[in-house]
């Protein structure tokens, strides 16, 4: 059953001070309207994209937004800063309305928009539970009913009869959070506020979203740039660019499409490094990042298949043999976390000619979250007075995101020294 559809949704924005000089646009507006002409502001309006110059006073924040969501699914919107995703919700909850377009949807709705959303800074922790109760539409006797079971999930228990203006910002999202999922809306709308809360809490609410989905069939509508946690909780997601919905899928899909399509990568071109160490008779010229649908990416989630393409040429296209391939990561303090050689796992590449591609498959990236820098190392054994052929430090930096890594609910905690466990085969 559809329990929400957005159908041509569009929001259009003024840039500069609002408000000033929009007297003559208004009466444009009216005009218009008398004649039962459209409006014309609504034919212009620049691309949203934040890093590009104003050409026009109006912008469009979304543009032709149309999707169904199912009772029961969790749907995810993904994107980067500023491609509309907070404005989205804002609509679907009814905050701000569409300049065009319309929303229609079946039953109660709980936003958690922003930290605080709904509370009244006066009142208690507990007043404003009954305070938000009324907003959603439900009887005092409703909210009694699920007033302990909302504090003991918020674990604010000492703090629930003080003034919010108290609270810090962490405790604000952890009382709102149990606000919204606990008194039973039909669907559920969550921003990225969930980024402010602990580890432990963002475990409980993942929890508690996925029992709202799965065990009573409502419905959840879920922002995040956690992309870990985007996969294991929403069936489906939307990616956003630019305030335009570029790719609908399944929650990997939606991922894996942001993370090929939606970053602008570029291949690395190590042929004109100049910092090199080596005879030279063996260089480096490219290095990609691919996910296991061989799509280039320059991010990736841990745990998850990651396929390494290092590109090199031979001088004079003569034969080498007894060439080694290494392939090292070092974390922020420039530490060697693992290596990958392309002879020790008795996948020897005994002779190369010409120009050459090698494939580095490695199953399972079990290596924390945080930006890597790799290093590309080649020599000879058999030759011990020219024992480097080339030697490339910074050769990239690619970035792997906090993941499940042992299935347990929790992620990796990024900082700490990384887990070295992989299977991986040269190709």
């Amino acid at each position: 059953m559809i329990i929400l559809k957005a159908e041509n949704i569009s929001k259009q924005y003024r840039l500069g001070l609002v408000g000033t000089g929009t007297l003559s646009h208004d009466l444009n507006r009216l005009w218009s309207r008398i004649r039962g002409k459209e409006d014309p502001y609504l034919k212009i309006g620049g691309i949203n994209d934040r890093a590009s110059k104003v050409e026009n006073k109006y912008v469009w924040a979304l543009k032709n937004i149309n999707f169904e969501v199912k009772k029961g699914e969790v749907l995810g919107i993904i994107g980067k800063n500023g491609a509309g995703k907070s404005t989205l919700l804002k609509i679907l909850s009814r905050v701000t309305s569409p300049t065009t377009g319309v929303i229609k949807t079946k039953g109660r709705i709980a936003s958690l928009l922003e930290v605080g959303t709904g509370f009244h800074p006066e009142l208690t922790g507990r007043e404003n539970i009954y305070l938000n109760g009324a907003i959603l539409g439900m009887t005092k006797a409703e909210i009694k009913a699920k007033e302990e079971e909302i504090i003991d999930f918020s674990g604010c228990q000492m703090y629930i009869d003080t003034p919010v203006k108290r609270y810090s910002s962490g405790m604000r999202v952890r009382l709102a959070f149990a606000v919204a999922a606990h008194l039973e809306p039909d669907i559920l709308v969550v921003d990225e506020v969930l980024a402010v809360g602990d580890a432990e809490f963002q475990k409980k609410a993942i929890g508690k979203m996925q029992d709202i989905s799965k065990g009573e069939g409502r419905t959840v509508l879920f922002v995040s740039h956690n992309m870990a946690a985007v996969k294991s909780l929403c069936t489906r997601g939307i990616v956003l660019e630019h305030g335009v919905s570029v790719f609908e899928g399944t929650a990997d899909e939606a991922v894996d499409f942001y993370f090929s399509n939606n970053l602008n990568i570029e291949s690395v071109d190590l042929w004109k490094r100049e910092d090199r160490r080596g005879n030279g008779n063996f260089k480096f010229t490219e290095i990609k990042f691919l996910n296991s649908n061989h799509k280039q990416i320059q991010e990736i989630i841990s745990g998850e298949k990651l396929i390494i393409e290092i590109s090199f040429e031979i001088k004079d296209e003569q034969p080498m043999e007894d060439v080694v391939i290494s392939l090292i990561f070092r974390d922020n303090n420039r530490q060697t976390i693992t290596s990958f050689l392309s002879d020790e796992i008795d996948n020897r590449h005994e002779t190369f000619e010409g120009q050459k591609k090698i494939l580095l498959q490695i199953d399972e990236i079990n290596l924390r979250g945080q930006t890597y820098e790799i290093m590309l190392l080649s020599f000879n054994q058999r030759t011990k007075d020219e024992y480097a052929l080339d030697i490339l430090e910074d050769a990239a930096f690619f970035t792997i995101l906090q993941g499940d890594i042992n299935c347990s609910g929790i992620l990796d905690r990024p900082g700490y020294s990384s887990i070295i466990d992989a299977n991986y085969t040269w190709l």
